[in-house]
């Protein structure tokens, strides 16, 4: 028997299923939306247009909820929207769980079904003329393929300018990324074990 595809059937909302996540997340944890917009340093509006799947939450604001409700950032990248039979198989390009929004200058979609595996592979968007603050270095390994734009990684005392086509691969290293150019850069991530 042949499988279905599930984009001739229905759209999945990823926006709507994150702002139902928070809405749920701050009834259950008792908090008004202008107690937890205050506790975010956010706008009542801007929680409210999360809420409603009417705007994204930048990673960092991904960040900030998930130490508020005392929940891995990989409760807001689930995969349970998924066709029942796909579930931990596939992901669907419109299906795919995102963190950060393009405006913020990084938009990255979980390609991986689940985070229950070793690794996890994320699909990230650089926007051009954007680059990001030191990241801390984290306890995993991390690789990726640069599908196209450039992208310039820096470690420390070194930096590298990658190009459409290159690859790159470091651990526990202190990073940041910048894309200089006039396109955004599109790379392909791993990263192992899951951080998210």
């Amino acid at each position: 028997m042949a499988p279905t595809n599930s984009t001739d059937t229905k759209t999945i909302d990823v926006r709507n299923h994150v702002g139902n996540d928070v809405r749920a997340l701050r009834k259950s944890h008792g908090y008004t939306i202008t107690q937890l917009a205050n506790g975010m340093d956010r706008s009542v509006g801007w929680l409210s247009q999360v809420e409603r799947g009417q705007t994204d939450a930048s990673i960092e604001d991904i960040r900030q909820l998930s130490k508020i409700f005392e929940v891995p950032i990989s409760f807001f990248f689930r995969n349970d929207l998924a066709e029942e039979a796909e579930r931990g198989f596939v992901v669907r390009k419109q299906s795919r769980a995102s963190l950060g929004t393009r405006q913020d200058g990084l938009l990255e979609e979980l390609l991986s079904p689940d985070l229950s595996g070793e690794f996890e592979i994320i699909h990230s968007t650089f926007e051009p003329n954007r680059e990001s603050n030191w990241i801390s270095a984290r306890p995993s390994q991390e690789a990726g393929y640069l599908i196209s734009g450039s992208l310039k990684l820096s470690f420390r005392d070194r930096g590298f300018l990658l190009e459409s086509g290159d690859s790159f691969q470091f651990q526990n290293e202190d990073y940041r990324w910048a894309n200089t150019g006039e396109v955004p850069a599109i790379a392909i991530w791993v990263i192992s074990p899951p951080i998210y």
